[in-house]
Formats: structure tokens, sequence, C-alpha cells
């Protein structure tokens, strides 16, 4: 039996709602145009592009994939859940497949070994935020690989090796009488961070030049980042934390929207900028769709509790004690290996973490902190760390 809509309160409904001529529709348009002139930065999950308002064009700058040497440190930065992937293939899943597949990471981890060089990262690569790095970051990558390579040779001898206590005591963390000058733990923060450090340094640079009035600014991320569940919160969006360090912190919140099903535009090839104008008025829209109806809060409900939005407390996890937190730990320094190895774990189990924004945010808050100057800045699992070679 087709179900039955009575014509009048359907038409009532619609006077409000669910229309281009409702009554909410109006209220957005009458927002937007109000606000014609106020920018618009939104951000994908590979750039930021800032509409200045008043109908200029559009400017666009990409990060993340397009980022010089971030594939390679990411090859790197894997190579702790790449061999943790073959443990589960073995112990877990008895899946006979993890010796052809270890033989395979072997091969490639040698390979990546021969090519890497100081003079590579130095004058091939050539990221200005790891100036002065590049012997360090050399040394990182052939020590990385050669622990790696040694680690999967003894289990492809004795499979019976390759198990969660060895990966942790003899790779990862390091445990009693294991020959592991740095755990690699410390190598996955220290490429994490740098990656992060890189594309921030740019962004840092990119919104000053544009002279943002970060009042008025409105901010919205559209589409997916990462992982289809991540970064859809304030506090596990690696772009929303570089938005606000840009800001120095001064913008607020508020006008800052998650919108992981918002249009989104490809990243401009040959600097048409063609698509990327043409989403500045259904992005305008979503912002103030969103805004107009946040507003009515205090017209209908004055006198009640209003919602402020903050940064969420942040767990400490100093205390041994804390063994189950639910939000990213504070870092008291770059020597706060619990809170960043937490961290490390914290990204893999929790689907709404960027798995390469562990430590994003700790290295905006020091780049702006040091000026936007990536040689004053401290790399944790590099700057204070000797990684031995030629192992």
């Amino acid at each position: 039996m087709p179900s039955y809509e009575s014509p009048e309160l359907v038409d009532l409904f619609t006077t409000y709602t669910a229309g281009p001529e409702s009554i909410g529709s109006r209220l957005t348009r009458t927002a937007v145009e109000r606000g014609s002139a106020d920018p618009l930065i939104a951000a994908t999950g590979a750039d930021f592009a800032l509409y200045p308002g008043d109908g200029r064009p559009p400017t666009v700058e990409g990060f993340r994939y397009s980022t010089r040497g971030f594939k390679e440190l990411a090859g790197i930065s894997h190579l702790g859940p790449a061999v943790a992937s073959l443990v589960q293939l073995r112990e877990k899943y008895a899946d006979a497949g993890w010796r052809a597949e270890a033989e395979r990471m072997l091969r490639s981890v040698e390979r990546s070994r021969a090519a890497n060089s100081a003079t590579l990262w130095r004058e091939t690569i050539a990221v200005e935020a790891y100036r002065g790095r590049e012997q360090a970051i050399a040394d990182m990558i052939d020590y990385s690989c050669a622990v790696t390579a040694r680690y999967l040779r003894t289990a492809l001898a004795d499979e019976t090796y390759l198990n969660s206590r060895t990966l942790r005591e003899d790779y990862l963390e390091g445990g009693p009488g294991a020959d592991l000058p740095v755990p690699v733990n410390q190598m996955m923060i220290a490429t994490f961070f740098l990656a992060g450090m890189d594309i921030s340094h740019r962004m840092l640079c990119w919104f000053a030049a544009q002279k943002i009035d970060w009042d008025r600014a409105m901010v919205v991320i559209a589409g997916r980042q990462g992982r289809p569940t991540a970064g859809v919160t304030w506090n596990t969006s690696s772009v929303a934390t570089m938005i606000l360090g840009a800001s120095e912190y001064r913008l607020p919140l508020e006008r800052v929207y998650l919108a992981p099903h918002a249009p989104t535009f490809a990243t401009p090839v040959g600097g048409d900028l063609t698509e990327v104008a043409a989403m500045e008025e259904p992005l305008r829209r979503i912002w103030f769709n969103t805004r107009a109806t946040v507003e009515l809060g205090e017209v209908m409900f004055h006198g009640y509790p209003r919602y402020a939005p903050e940064q969420l407390a942040t767990p400490d996890v100093a205390d041994s004690a804390v063994t189950d937190i639910s939000e990213m730990p504070v870092i008291h320094g770059p020597d706060d290996w619990r809170a960043m190895t937490t961290r490390l774990r914290m990204v893999l189990e929790d689907p709404r973490q960027l798995l390469s924004g562990c430590v994003t945010d700790f290295a905006v808050r020091q780049l702006v902190e040091a000026g936007n100057d990536p040689a004053e800045v401290v790399v944790p699992g590099l700057d204070a760390v000797t990684y031995p070679t030629g192992l």
C-alpha cells in the first residue's frame, strides 16, 4: 500500500526547508550576498585555495602528494607497519604468502638503501625545510634499511623468529640484549615529523603572503582527508592544524567547518583555475548555510548555555598508570618518547586519525614559535640522535 502524504503539511515543510525557494534557502542566499567580500579558504585532500572575495580570482597552493621527498620519506616511515603486517600474516592468519612478501620487501629495502645518499637529499630531492639536515636524513635511512634487512633475513632463515615479541624487542623498541642502537619507533616519529614540518613550513609561507584578515576568514575543509574515516574533527585534521597555525591561532574554531561530503576540485593542471573558480559559489553556500543555522541558536535560545568550540583537552600519558586514551596525548618536548610512541599507536587504532599526522601539530607549533624557521625547530628522533651507518 503506497504511503500517504498530506499536501498541506508537506507544503508547510517545504516552506521552510527542502527547496530552493524555501525560507531557509532565502536566509542562506542573503547571508552569502552579505558576506561576498569575506575571504574563504577551501582545503581538499591535496590543495589549499584562497577565494579573496568580491569576485576576485582564487589562488591555489598544493601540498601533500606534490611535496618533494614526501613519498621517499613515507616509504621509510612505513617500514614499521610493513614488517608488522608480515608478522600478522604469519602469526594470526597463517598465510604462507608472508615469505614471498618478505623477500619482495627485502629486495626493495636493499635497492632503496643503495640509492640513498646525502647528495640525493641535498642536490636532487632538495627540500628547503631540510637544508642542513641532509646527511642526518641519509644516515637515518641507511640505518633503518639495514636493521630492517637484518630482521627480514633472520625471519626468512627461521620463520619462528617472525613474531610480535621480536618485532618489538629487536626492531621497533629494543629490549634486553637487543643490538638496536636506535629504536625504529624513533625513526618513524622523525620521518612523520619531517614530512609535517616541510608541508607546514611551505603552507605557513604561502598563507603569510596572502595577507588574510583572519577575523573575517571562513574555512571549509572539503572532501576526504587521508583514509575514509580520518580527519573529520578539528583535533584529527592536520589541515585544520596548519590553518590554525598560519593564523598564529587567531582564527576562531567556530569559523572552521569540516565538510567530508562537500564537493571538491581537482588539483589544477597547467595553471588552469577554471574548476577551482567554479567551486567558489557552492563552497561559500555550504559555509554560510551552516553559519546561518548556527546563528539561530542565540536568536531562539538566548540565556541558555551556548556551545563554545575549543580544542579538546589532551591527555597526559607521562603517568604510566594511564592505559587508555581517546584523544592524542600532549607532547611535553622532543624527548617525550612515551607520548610520541603512544601517538604512533593511536593513529593506527583510532580510525579518525590521519596516519601521517601523528606529530604534525607538534611540528606546526614549533614552527610558529620559531618564526617559521625550520633550522630553529628540534626534529625528534633526528637532531639529537646519531644513526650508525654501514651496518
